[in-house]
């Protein structure tokens, strides 16, 4: 039976994803843990996070869940990053005045803005919260039977910004245009939620259960 651990570090949406997950694959078994043993021990690693990035790198360090995800990137197991669990993978945050990330990947995580507006001049809410169209920007296995520009929910104040344009895999604009995903051998990470994203989240859950890692 396949196994996927959903890392455990007090600060992500464990239920939802877990639940969707279950209901995506029946029969598969989802550990939300943060033993370091299970975690290796499990086919996939999947990295949620909801919440501030100052108090959810301080409890990935505190935890020593920082090693767990080294470790999970560099096995080739197929890990997906949600949200939070995606910025964190980035160099830098400028939220909580400013906080240092995993650096798995070179990036920065940026402020919106508080005077965000659309190209009619429209002001913008933040956080950016609710469905935005994605723009898929490489063939990937995630993206299976999801239509190009198929909408997906979000809730955030930062976005993320990828220094290597070749990891990225998709794109959105919400006054600004900003990387929704990124795409790297195993790894691949998402800002929006994908298990609230119905039909299209449940398909790319679906097909992350089904990805052996590789393009």
């Amino acid at each position: 039976m396949s196994s996927i651990a959903v890392i455990d570090y007090g600060m992500g949406n464990l239920h939802s994803v877990a639940k969707a997950l279950e209901h995506v694959q029946p029969g598969v078994e989802v550990l939300v843990t943060a033993d370091p043993q299970q975690v290796r021990d499990a086919d996939r690693v999947l990295l949620p996070g909801v919440g501030a990035i100052r108090d959810c790198m301080a409890e990935i360090r505190r935890l020593g869940v920082d090693a767990e995800v080294a470790e999970a990137i560099r096995s080739g197991k197929p890990f997906l990053g949600i949200c939070v669990g995606f910025q964190a993978l980035m160099s830098f945050s400028e939220e909580n005045g400013g906080v240092e990330c995993l650096d798995e990947y070179e990036g920065r995580v940026n402020f919106f803005g508080d005077n965000l507006k659309d190209q009619q001049g429209e002001r913008l809410k933040v956080p950016h919260m609710g469905w935005n169209q994605v723009e898929q920007t490489v063939d990937h296995p995630l993206w299976q039977g999801i239509d190009n520009g198929s909408r997906f929910y979000f809730v955030h104040s930062y976005y993320v910004r990828v220094n290597n344009p070749a990891l990225v895999a998709g794109t959105c604009e919400y006054g600004v245009p900003f990387d929704v995903a990124l795409a790297q051998n195993n790894v691949f990470a998402v800002q929006f939620h994908p298990e609230k994203s119905q039909k299209a989240g449940l398909q790319l859950l679906q097909n992350f259960l089904n990805w052996d890692g590789k393009r």
